[in-house]
């Protein structure tokens, strides 16, 4: 079996500098530690949002996370896997995850652009639009599951409300 490779020249432009562009035009609260590293807070309905960019120039990759400001006690831990099973099954991009360090739950999503010369500025404004509706979508769902001490598909059943019809 052989590895699939093939050499190129072209070089894909870091895309935190399209993130930073759209942050500092959002008047978002920033740190960039590095040229490949960028943390992001944004203020939701729900809660504060954490959102962490990290750039692998060796594999043109962007990873991307949006990471809830909660915690997921350990009584809770295997009611909160099976909601993420339950949640993960309904995600058409991304997916969610919670933080091994910090036991938070976050989105999460790695952008590849190999052979792209740079990311547009519209794909990351809706990495970072739909990662913030999908936390804002899930958020009261991880709530009834860690604090309201729900199953998880209650969580998900009481948290996803589909409207039909009109009022």
């Amino acid at each position: 079996m052989s590895a699939v490779a093939v050499d190129t020249t072209t070089n894909t432009h870091n895309p935190l500098d399209i993130v930073e562009e759209i942050v500092t035009a959002n008047e978002w609260p920033f740190d960039r530690s590095s040229e490949d590293e960028m943390i992001v807070e944004i203020a939701g309905r729900w809660c504060d949002y954490r959102l962490y960019f990290v750039w692998q120039e060796e594999v043109s990759a962007m990873q991307f996370s949006c990471q809830f400001d909660m915690k997921v006690p350990p009584a809770r831990r295997n009611t909160v896997n099976e909601l993420l099973a339950e949640v993960n099954g309904r995600m058409w991009l991304g997916h969610f995850d919670v933080c091994s360090e910090e036991q938070s739950p976050m989105f999460r999503h790695t952008t590849l652009l190999r052979g792209a010369r740079a990311a547009s500025v519209e794909q990351l404004e809706d990495l970072v639009e739909i990662a913030l509706s999908e936390c804002e979508r899930y958020y009261p769902a991880f709530q009834f599951a860690i604090w309201g001490g729900k199953t998880a598909k209650e969580a998900v059943e009481a948290a996803i409300l589909d409207t039909v019809g009109e009022a």
